[in-house]
């Protein structure tokens, strides 16, 4: 069962209830958001529940939304928002007569904030937290907190971890999907299969009038062979035979339903960054094997696929621990010239953390060197260097610089 897994986003949730309007819990199709809403309407917020997938209830709000929504006394749960659009206007009308706390909660498994209309309608009344497959910290039932002790200038202090590839590539193949957690790895690669067609025959249809959607499991095999690389339209088109524009529409939708996520190049002049090359990321990495092909074996041993599977894991890692982390952050890659950081964390108050991840169980003096530089150029607002290894403990290697253990992200 998916909530068996207590997950981090709980208490923000109930935080948002208790002082906004409309609450908008988002994220991919089977990550347990419907379970996780059901269980706090239950459990901590009272509220009716309703779910768009219901044809009679989707019929019923289409024809007429604010009647619909007239029809409930109190707090109200609606699942898969995405379904009726329209509904969310008039859900901005009744907030705006009756303004108490926790008046909506809405789940959605495509990103709503990509409507023009929708931004608009909700903007000052909603707040949007997203949902992602489990992150390692919520299966191993910590509390999470990589992102804070690394801001903090504390990065985890582990011993006795797991050493080599192998310790890591079944973590890695099972993902954080709760039902292709539960397959064994014949049965998990059937619910991939699964999952992509669903992905293409309702999830993209519900938010875009998109023609040539059977290009898309071809274009999400694309995407999984650049996973953790800067993103390269121009490549995929010329595979595809479709032209860049195209790709990168389709690109933004699998990026609107949850499955990728592009990242940001960090520069320290703001006003760059926009034009600096993304990089390109699987959102979990059980799927990202699934469409690399790639077994346990293979994710360990085959050096096409285990740098490539590894970074992707950690940066998609991080980007969850980012959700309810303390300390406020945005995440970004770094490449000058041919330095590279896997991944930079920035601070609103302008302090940066770096982190580096390595397929080995040993480090060598040039696998930090570009954070050396970099804490250097940066002075006092670098805080911490990371570099995320397999081996077996943390280790200083240099000023506010360390090795540690994959397993310290959780």
């Amino acid at each position: 069962m998916a909530y068996l897994i207590r997950r981090h986003v709980h208490e923000l949730l109930l935080q948002a209830l208790e002082d906004t309007r409309v609450v908008v819990l988002l994220g991919a199709r089977q990550t347990g958001k419907s379970t996780l809403a059901q269980a706090i309407v239950a459990r901590d917020h009272p509220a009716d529940a309703i779910s768009l997938d219901d044809r009679a209830v989707r019929q019923a709000a289409t024809a007429d939304p604010t009647g619909f929504l007239a029809g409930f006394p109190g707090p109200v749960l609606i699942d898969e928002i995405q379904r009726v659009p329209d509904l969310l206007l008039a859900i901005k009308d009744t907030v705006d007569r009756d303004p108490t706390p926790g008046r909506f909660l809405l789940t959605g498994s495509a990103n709503i904030l990509t409507a023009p209309r929708i931004q608009e309608a909700l903007t000052g009344r909603a707040e949007y937290i997203a949902l992602w497959p489990f992150s390692q910290a919520e299966i191993n039932v910590s509390d999470g907190m990589f992102v804070d002790q690394l801001l903090g200038g504390r990065p985890p202090w582990v011993k006795n971890a797991p050493v080599g590839r192998d310790a890591f590539a079944n973590i890695v193949a099972r993902g954080g999907y709760p039902e292709a957690r539960a397959r064994d790895s014949t049965r998990r690669r059937r619910w991939y299969a699964s999952y992509i067609r669903s992905i293409v025959e309702r999830d993209l249809r519900d938010v875009a009038d998109a023609h040539k959607l059977e290009y898309v499991p071809r274009l999400m095999g694309l995407i999984a062979s650049q996973a953790a690389n800067l993103f390269a339209p121009t490549n995929m088109s010329d595979k595809l035979h479709l032209d860049n524009d195209t790709i990168k529409s389709y690109t933004l939708l699998l990026e609107t339903v949850f499955i990728i996520q592009r990242v940001q190049a960090w520069t320290p002049n703001l006003g760059n960054r926009e034009v600096h090359k993304e990089k390109i990321y699987i959102v979990d990495s059980g799927l990202l094997a699934h469409l690399l092909g790639a077994d346990e074996q293979r994710i360990a041993n085959d050096p096409q696929v285990t740098g490539k599977i590894l970074e992707n894991f950690v940066a998609m890692e991080i980007a969850r621990l980012r959700e309810h982390a303390t300390t406020e952050t945005r995440q970004y890659h770094y490449r000058r010239g041919r330095e590279e950081i896997d991944v930079i964390l920035e601070t609103t108050s302008g302090d940066i953390a770096a982190l580096e991840v390595k397929a080995a169980a040993t480090i060598d003096s040039s696998d930090y060197r570009a954070l050396v530089k970099l804490r250097d150029a940066r002075s006092e607002r670098f805080v911490a260097g990371v570099v995320l290894y397999t081996g077996s403990s943390t280790i200083p290697l240099a000023d506010r610089i360390w090795g540690v253990p994959i397993s310290g992200l959780w």
